[in-house]
C-alpha cells in the first residue's frame, strides 16, 4: 500500500520542512555537545544519586540532584529528541540554578522508539512521577511542590503528565503544582507524514490518543507554554495550540505563550540551565 503524502492540509515536504529540526539548524550537533560538556562539569561538581530506577524498562532510570539544605520544590525535568534520541545524562546542566533555589531535580530517561511506542513512553513518565511521589521521603523530596517540565519531546510528555488522571501518578488529588512545556509537540497527526514516522509508528488513532490537544488537563495547576521565536512556523503553531485548546491550564496574568526572542528550538533549550524561564511553583 502506498504512504499517503498529505495530512490534511499538509504534505510530506511541509512537515519535513515544519518538523526536522535538525536541518533547521545545521549547527545542531554543537549545542549537543554544549549540553553534554556542560552536564558532565554538573555532575562533577553536585554529585547527584545517578540512575535511580523507578521501573524495569531498560532507561526507566532518573538522576536526582538535591540541593544542600531545604527542599522547596522539585523539578522533574524531561528531555526531547522526538521520542527516539538523547539521554537525560546530557540534560545536567538544567539543574544549578534549580539546585540554587533549594529546588530539588528529578532528570528523567525513558526508552526510546522504535523499541516502544509513544503510548507506552507516556506510560513510564507516568511511572516516575508516582515512583516520586511514593518514594519521597526515602528520595529527600517528601512535600516538595513538584513542577514537571519538559522540551520538544519532552515538552509533549509534560503535558500528557497534567493530562494523566490522580491515581495513575500514585496521588488521590493531581500531584503537578506546575508544568513548562518548552518547544513542545501537542498534535502529533502531522507527524504521520514525517521521516521520523519510521521509528514512532504512529497512526491516525495513536496519534490523536497522544496528542495533548485532544485530551483535558486533569491537574488546576497553571501550564507555562514557551517557545523560541526563531523555530519554525510549525513548532510556533504547536506552542499556539495546546495555548488555545487548554484555557483553563492558562498561567494568570498570562497573554499568550511565552516567545523568547533571537532563539530557536536548541538555543532556547540551553536558556534552560540559565533559569531565565520561570517556573510555576506553587
Amino acid at each position: 500500500m502506498a504512504l499517503a503524502q498529505t495530512v490534511g492540509p499538509y504534505t510530506r515536504e511541509f512537515v519535513e520542512r515544519g518538523y526536522n529540526n535538525r536541518a533547521a539548524v545545521p549547527d545542531f550537533q554543537a549545542w549537543f555537545d554544549r549540553w553534554a560538556a556542560a552536564s558532565r562539569e554538573v555532575e562533577a561538581s553536585l554529585a547527584p544519586r545517578l540512575d535511580v530506577r523507578y521501573g524495569r524498562g531498560p532507561k526507566e532510570t532518573l538522576d536526582l540532584y538535591l540541593p544542600g539544605g531545604r527542599v522547596r520544590g522539585l523539578l522533574a525535568f524531561i528531555h526531547g529528541g522526538y521520542w527516539r534520541s538523547l539521554d537525560k545524562s546530557d540534560h545536567g546542566f538544567v539543574a544549578p540554578p534549580f539546585i540554587a533555589q533549594g529546588i530539588a531535580v528529578a532528570n528523567l530517561n525513558y526508552d526510546l522508539c522504535p523499541g516502544v511506542t509513544i503510548a507506552q513512553i507516556v506510560e513510564e513518565i507516568t511511572r516516575a512521577i508516582a515512583f516520586l511521589e511514593r518514594e519521597g521521603a526515602r528520595l529527600g523530596t517528601a512535600g516538595a511542590p513538584l513542577v514537571v517540565a519538559g522540551h520538544s519531546a519532552g515538552g509533549h510528555l509534560a503535558a500528557m503528565v497534567h493530562a494523566a488522571a490522580p491515581e495513575a501518578l500514585g496521588a488521590p488529588s493531581h500531584p503537578v503544582r506546575g508544568a513548562v512545556s518548552l518547544s513542545g509537540v501537542h498534535d502529533l497527526a502531522p507527524l504521520l507524514l514525517s521521516s521520523y514516522n519510521a521509528d514512532l509508528r504512529l497512526d491516525e488513532a495513536s496519534a490523536r490518543a497522544m496528542s495533548p490537544v485532544h485530551c483535558l488537563p486533569r491537574s488546576d495547576a497553571p501550564l507555562l507554554l514557551v517557545v523560541g521565536a526563531d523555530e519554525t512556523s510549525e513548532f510556533l503553531r504547536q506552542t499556539d495550540l495546546l495555548w488555545d485548546a487548554w484555557p483553563q491550564a492558562r498561567p494568570a496574568g498570562a497573554e499568550g505563550p511565552m516567545r523568547v526572542a533571537d532563539r530557536h528550538h536548541f538555543s532556547v533549550m540551553s536558556d534552560y540551565g540559565g533559569a531565565d524561564v520561570a517556573l510555576p511553583l506553587a
